[in-house]
């Protein structure tokens, strides 16, 4: 491909986790009695999953037999326990766990798509309001590059569109000196509309382990837009690693397709 122009790869980041205190809950536990939970967690490693279990065990105060006259015994397993919480539908309790990533050299073509599931998540996309293109990094999926008429008609024309972009920057003088940061916004923000919907991007995309369920299910389907069912088969793979009692029940198929043994949760 001629130019700059540039084949990116789309990547997964994963930037933050739940991090659960040791000493609060001991502090809470202690006010209700339920300390000899305690007894089952390594305060050193602590885990997603216990605030999972935490959360779950307080809705019935089941943190010990006899602190709630109606619970006469329970789970001792934390795997156990959670596969209960996925098997029942309990996905509340799931809330309470967000993971952060960010998506990086994603198109926006992805981005559209994923903004759909709004319900447990927050978004931080990079602006092109602010942020000058200059080349267009985008996604050539191995289908896409193993055809070489396509391939060559496409950098030429990704080409062509970053030769306008650096033609506009500097028709409109964006790089003099003196020249407001408010201008090279206002200049910038209507440059991009000459940028292509497949333009790599990046963003942060936080969202909790019920959401996550929901959304590595959609956008991993056959159905799904084949960018996207990349991007989410990565967060799956990360999840299973993370919380393997919480995306333990998922079906992977050769396809990259991942399906859960409980739904709807």
């Amino acid at each position: 491909m001629a130019g700059m122009t540039r084949h990116v790869e789309p990547e997964v980041f994963l930037v933050a986790k739940p991090s659960v205190d040791y000493d609060e809950l001991a502090r809470y536990l202690h006010e209700i009695g339920g300390e000899s939970w305690l007894e089952r967690l390594d305060r050193d490693q602590l885990t997603p999953q216990d605030l999972a279990e935490f959360a779950g065990r307080l809705c019935y105060r089941s943190f010990e037999p006899g602190l709630n006259p109606n619970v006469t015994r329970i789970r001792q397993d934390q795997d156990a326990y959670l596969r209960n919480i996925l098997a029942s539908a309990h996905g509340s309790v799931l809330e309470h766990l967000s993971f952060s990533f960010v998506l990086h050299n994603v198109s926006r073509v992805l981005t559209h798509e994923l903004v759909r599931h709004r319900p447990g998540v927050a978004i931080s996309q990079e602006s092109l309001r602010f942020v000058r293109l200059a080349d267009l990094p985008f996604w050539f999926p191995d289908w896409a590059r193993q055809d070489a008429e396509l391939t060559k008609r496409a950098g030429e024309l990704l080409d062509r569109m970053e030769e306008f972009q650096t033609w506009m920057a500097g028709h409109f003088g964006l790089d003099d000196p003196g020249v407001p940061f408010a201008e090279k916004k206002h200049r910038t923000s209507f440059m991009r509309r000459f940028a292509p919907e497949g333009v790599a991007t990046g963003l942060v995309w936080t969202a909790n382990v019920r959401t996550l369920r929901n959304v590595i299910e959609a956008r991993t389907a056959a159905s799904a837009e084949e960018e996207i069912r990349l991007v989410f088969n990565r967060v799956g793979e990360i999840m299973r690693q993370e919380a393997p009692a919480l995306f333990g029940d998922y079906t992977v198929t050769d396809d990259g397709a991942w399906t859960p043994g409980w739904r709807k949760v």
